[in-house]
C-alpha cells in the first residue's frame, strides 16, 4: 500500500474504490504524514523472536511506540539533511542476511518464514537498516559532545547504592607478535593468471563479472551482490585500492590486476559521481603453503624461548620482529576499538581480535609468553603468532582509580538518554499523531500520543 493510501485509510477508514481490492494491510499510527501498518510491527516482532528479545510489556504497544519515535528522528532528519552512505547500507543488509540465514536454516525458509521473495527481504531490510542509520546520525547530532569532569563522575557514583554499582567482568591487557608465512612466487603468479583469465572471459563476453565474483571472489562481503560495492569515497578505501578505482573511467574495461594487503584484485567502475565511486570487484588470496606456516612457527618458537630466558624483551622483539603494523610501534600491545583502552573483556578479545587469541590467553599467567599458533587476522590472512599476557584485572565491583573510563562512559550515556527524551518529549507536541483506536489501550513510555 502507498503512504497517500495509508494516510487515507487512517484518516477516512476507506480508500478509493479502485485501490479496495489491493488493501492487504491495516493502518495502526499516523505520525505526521508517515504511516505504521500493522505490517511493520508484525516484522518488527519477528526480528525480535529471532534476536531473542525479550519485550518490556505487550509487543503491540511496545512495537508501534518505538516506530513512531523513529519517524519522528526520520523527519528532523530529512529536516537537516542527514544522509548515510550507501555502502553502510549495503553491508549491514548482506551481514543481516547471512545472519538470518544461518539462524533460520536456508534461504528457502527464510522467504517461507517472512512470505516474502529474498530480493523483497533485502529490501525490506535496506529500508530498515537506513532508517537505522539515519537516526542514529540525528541521535548524535541532538546529543552533540557531552564533556564530563571527573568531579561530575565521581559525584554520580557516590550517590549510587552498592548494588547498583556496575560488574566489570575479568579484563585482560595482550601483547602480540604476528608473522606472515612467505607466499612462493609460482602461487602469486598462479593467482595473477586466474584474475587474467577472468578478465579475457569477460572481454570475450562469455561470461559477466557480477557471475565471476559471485562463483569465485574470496570477499565475502561484495560477492553475494557480484563483486559490488555502493557509491565509496576515497578515504573509505585503502591507498592501493582507490588509486585504481577512481582513475577507472570506462565501465566497460577492467582494471589491471592489483596488489592490497587483502591479496589480489581485478576491478571494474560502475558510475561515479562526484567524489564518490561505485564499484564492483574480484579478490583472490594467494594460498600459503604448510611448509612456510612451518618455518614461521617455528622462528617464532625459538624467539619466545629467546624472551622466556630473557634474551630479549617481548616489547623489542615485537617491535622489531613482528609484521602487525597496527601493533608493532605499541610494543605489540592490542588496543580495544570498542573502548579505545588496552583492556579487553574475553567475549570483547575473541570477537574483535581472535578466538585462537583469546582459547590462549585464557589459560596463561601474567608475564607468560604462549607457545606459536596460526590465526586468521583483519585482513581476512592466515599467518603465525605468539602473544603476552600483560594484565589480567579479575572481575570485581567499578572503582574510580580502576574504571574510570568504564563509569565516565555510563555517565555519557545517562546524560545522552536524558537529551534524547527531553527532545522527543517536545518533538511530540508539534507532530500530528493518529493512532488507531483499537491500538491506544497501552501504558506508553512518552504519554503525550494521545492528547
Amino acid at each position: 500500500m502507498t503512504g497517500v493510501l495509508a494516510v487515507l485509510l487512517a484518516l477516512t477508514g476507506t480508500v478509493p474504490a479502485v485501490a479496495q481490492d489491493n488493501v492487504i494491510d491495516e493502518v495502526v499510527w499516523v505520525v505526521g504524514d508517515e504511516a505504521i501498518l500493522k505490517s511493520d510491527v508484525e516484522n518488527e516482532r519477528l526480528n525480535a523472536q529471532y534476536e531473542g528479545r525479550r519485550f518490556d510489556g505487550d509487543p503491540y504497544c511496545v512495537i508501534p511506540e518505538e516506530l513512531a519515535v523513529q519517524k519522528l528522528f526520520l523527519h528532523q532528519a530529512e529536516i537537516d539533511s542527514i544522509e548515510v552512505s550507501d555502502q553502510e547500507v549495503l553491508q549491514q543488509v548482506e551481514t543481516r542476511i547471512s545472519w538470518l540465514t544461518e539462524q533460520i536454516g536456508s534461504k528457502e525458509k527464510l522467504e517461507e518464514y517472512y512470505n516474502k521473495t529474498s530480493t523483497q527481504i533485502r529490501e525490506m531490510l535496506r529500508e530498515n537498516i537506513r532508517d537505522g542509520l539515519t537516526v542514529q546520525e540525528m541521535q548524535k547530532k541532538i546529543v552533540g559532545d557531552i564533556k564530563l569532569t571527573p568531579a561530575e563522575v565521581r559525584n554520580y557514583f557516590s550517590k549510587l547504592p552498592q548494588d547498583s554499582i556496575p560488574f566489570v567482568p575479568t579484563q585482560v591487557e595482550v601483547q602480540i607478535i604476528t608473522r606472515e608465512p612467505k607466499i612462493k612466487e609460482e602461487e602469486i603468479e598462479r593467482v595473477k593468471k586466474e584474475l587474467r583469465d577472468f578478465t579475457d572471459r569477460i572481454n570475450k563476453g562469455e561470461t559477466t563479472f557480477s557471475t565471476l565474483a559471485r562463483m569465485y571472489s574470496e570477499d565475502p562481503g561484495s560477492a553475494r551482490r557480484g563483486g559490488e560495492y555502493g557509491f565509496t569515497g576515497r578515504g573509505e578505501l585503502t591507498p592501493e585500492f582507490a588509486n585504481v578505482v577512481f582513475n577507472l573511467t570506462d565501465p566497460k574495461k577492467i582494471s589491471k590486476v592489483f596488489e592490497t594487503e587483502y591479496g589480489y584484485h581485478i576491478a571494474q567502475l560502475i558510475e561515479k559521481r562526484g567524489d564518490r565511486v561505485s564499484y564492483r570487484h574480484i579478490l583472490i588470496k594467494p594460498r600459503v603453503d604448510e611448509k612456510e606456516i612451518e618455518a614461521e612457527l617455528n622462528k617464532l618458537d625459538t624467539l619466545a624461548n629467546d624472551i622466556r630466558k630473557g634474551k630479549v624483551t617481548f616489547d623489542e622483539a615485537a617491535t622489531w620482529v613482528s609484521q602487525d603494523k597496527d601493533t608493532r610501534n605499541n610494543h605489540g600491545l592490542l588496543a580495544n576499538p570498542q573502548t579505545s583502552t588496552s583492556r579487553f573483556e574475553m567475549q570483547q578479545l575473541a570477537g574483535l581480535i581472535s578466538q585462537e587469541v583469546a582459547k590462549t590467553v585464557e589459560g596463561m599467567q601474567i608475564g607468560e609468553v604462549s607457545k606459536p599458533f596460526t590465526m586468521i587476522n583483519a585482513k581476512g590472512k592466515e599467518v603465525c603468532a605468539i602473544v603476552k599476557l600483560k594484565n589480567r584485572i579479575d572481575g570485581h565491583k567499578a572503582t574510580i582509580s580502576e574504571d574510570y573510563q568504564r563509569l565516565k562512559d555510563i555517565v555519557t550515556a545517562n546524560r545522552s538518554e536524558e537529551k534524547l527524551q527531553k527532545w522527543i518529549v517536545e518533538k511530540q507536541k508539534n507532530t500530528y499523531v493518529r493512532i488507531n483506536p483499537s491500538w491506544r489501550k497501552c501504558d506508553f513510555k512518552y504519554p503525550g500520543w494521545i492528547k
